[in-house]
């Protein structure tokens, strides 16, 4: 199936509820669309393009004067699996949640720990979303996609992905002409409980022999507590990444700060601070102007109360950045992806 449309409004397709518009929208549900229109004198190469996905982690400054393309492409199957792990192939188009769930289901282990992240599975890999101790680039083997300055077909293995937190190769190099059309996940059919949050190993107390159901069931709640309902209020979750410092830097700032967050990561040398708790200190929390403003009880989500602009979002997420930096001087990077400035 294609849909196109010229002057559409995108407003459906983002958490933020903002009414931008792109110049050119294109909906496709199989990859050969994709190639046709690449190979069509409609398709202007020239054109700045933006690859839409769940619309769940954009905030759109202004209308999109180029195409928006965005891969709809349904379906999850089973392509192999052993004694240990299953091997399953979701189109780029499938609700990310709905394949947590059907993992879940199957008592597969390595999802569940991302349980209720918004979006579709085309953005997994390139955001490579995390959530409580897991990132997806542990369970991704491969991404598929097309190359629309030619219309050719690539498979990149994990390897090829250059995962990082919060980072790929696909927000980098790769960025906004390699259209990912589906993902192979590697899950674990023996699981072993990713339970390193502090909340997470409260919850599971009560239950005698947790499985990933019970996990997903406690995180998702963890989850709601936290963060708005986007059909509520607009927002896109966490709109800063948690800035990674050097572990001198990370002892500086406890030595000023005692209260400051900090977290280990895989190089001994380098720490993570805590985005929100850096915002909130520099007293942002529950932040309104206008119907732009940040969130009451998670200073590290914006949010759109009603009518609040792009552009009106994007500049109080500027103010924020170089608020902390001149503090702190920590710099925040956002993790959501800007389009239309």
């Amino acid at each position: 199936m294609i849909r196109y449309f010229e002057n559409y409004s995108l407003k459906a397709y983002n958490t933020f509820g903002i009414d931008a518009r792109a110049r050119h929208f294109f909906e496709f549900t199989e990859v050969t669309d994709l190639q046709e229109l690449v190979s069509s004198r409609l398709f202007q190469s020239d054109m700045p393009r933006f690859i839409l996905g769940g619309g769940s982690n954009l905030l759109l400054a202004g209308d999109f004067n180029g195409w928006v393309i965005f891969p709809n492409i349904p379906g999850i199957s089973i392509e192999g699996e052993d004694r240990s792990f299953v091997k399953v192939r979701a189109g780029a188009g499938v609700v990310w949640d709905d394949l947590v769930e059907y993992t879940v289901r199957e008592g597969w282990g390595g999802a569940e720990n991302l349980s209720l992240i918004p979006g579709r599975v085309g953005a997994v890999p390139v955001q490579n979303i995390g959530a409580y101790g897991q990132e997806a680039s542990e369970i991704i083997e491969e991404v598929s996609g097309v190359d629309i300055r030619s219309g050719v077909i690539y498979n990149l293995s994990a390897a090829d992905c250059r995962f990082a937190y919060r980072d790929s190769i696909f927000k980098n190099e790769m960025k906004d002409f390699f259209v990912i059309t589906s993902v192979r996940f590697r899950f674990d059919k023996f699981p072993l409980l990713r339970t390193d949050y502090q909340g997470v190993r409260e919850e599971l107390q009560d239950f005698k022999d947790p499985g990933v159901a019970d996990l997903r069931r406690i995180i998702t709640a963890i989850r709601r507590s936290k963060l708005p309902d986007p059909e509520l209020t607009g927002n896109a979750g966490s709109f800063f990444k948690n800035p990674v410092v050097s572990k001198a830097m990370a002892v500086t700032l406890q030595s000023e700060y005692p209260a400051l967050p900090v977290y280990d990561t895989a190089d001994p040398q380098v720490k993570k601070l805590s985005a929100g708790w850096l915002i909130d200190h520099c007293g942002w929390k529950g932040y309104r102007r206008r119907d732009a403003g940040v969130h009451v009880n998670h200073a590290l989500v914006l949010v759109n109360y009603g009518s609040a602009t792009g552009r009106e979002i994007y500049d109080l997420s500027e103010e924020i950045r170089i608020s902390v930096l001149e503090k702190t001087g920590v710099a925040l990077e956002r993790e959501v992806n800007v389009a239309g400035l």
